[in-house]
């Protein structure tokens, strides 16, 4: 599914201001006002996980990313909707990065696999439209839990949903993430996600080194991998 009209994932929507202190916004408009200034080369969008691999893990994004001119729009607990939201309404304005990265759609509640993959497809149209230069590397929802639970399948099967969807999308990949999280006896490690969703440093350091090596790649011409 990837109509909006029928999609409440792919529809531009604000996130509700539910702590009454207005951040949500107010991190938008900085985000856009931040970024007249900023000739970056690779962005990253997204929900918290996203936000956490800078302001968490800053050695990391310190050593891998800033050397790109990197710039991070990580959110709040966001969904596919709210990022979406964000795009259409002046972060894409100011910049034109060769690469952005996006990752979200762990965070949105009550929608199936088959909306967040159509809401992360919205995301990734919209991209496209905004900055046809850029390559989009989107990246596969991690599991989550400390056992197997439906959010975990979900997850999975929008990964799925999106290694079918991407290859018919100009200058969009899918990046699997997952070095492994998920043991033999189907249990997560608190040790790789602290809270069983969000990582940890040591999560972040399994995942980032990968990440970086295919962002340095693409930026040296290796571009997006043609569909097999």
């Amino acid at each position: 599914m990837s109509d909006s009209n029928e999609n409440p994932a792919a529809v531009p929507t604000l996130l509700p201001d539910v702590q009454g202190d207005g951040r949500w916004m107010s991190m938008h408009n900085h985000f856009v006002s931040s970024s007249k200034d900023k000739e970056p080369e690779v962005v990253f969008i997204g929900d918290s996980n996203v936000q956490l691999m800078h302001q968490f893990e800053v050695k990391i994004w310190r050593d891998l990313f800033s050397p790109m001119h990197a710039l991070n729009f990580g959110g709040l607990g966001e969904g596919t909707q709210h990022v979406l939201w964000r795009m259409e309404n002046g972060e894409l304005k100011h910049i034109k990065p060769k690469i952005i990265v996006l990752w979200v759609g762990t965070f949105n509640q009550g929608n199936t696999a088959e909306q967040i993959s159509g809401g992360i497809q919205a995301i990734v149209r919209c991209m496209q439209q905004r900055q046809p230069q850029a390559k989009v590397v989107v990246l596969s929802l991690l599991p989550r839990g400390k056992n197997p639970n439906p959010l975990r399948d979900r997850n999975k099967q929008v990964n799925e949903l999106l290694a079918e969807a991407m290859p018919s999308m100009p200058n969009a990949m899918l990046f699997d993430l997952d070095p492994g999280f998920v043991h033999s006896d189907g249990t997560i490690s608190h040790n790789d996600l602290y809270d069983y969703l969000h990582l940890s440093r040591q999560g972040y350091a399994r995942i980032c080194q990968p990440l970086h090596k295919k962002l340095l790649q693409m930026l040296e011409g290796g571009g997006v991998p043609a569909p097999q």
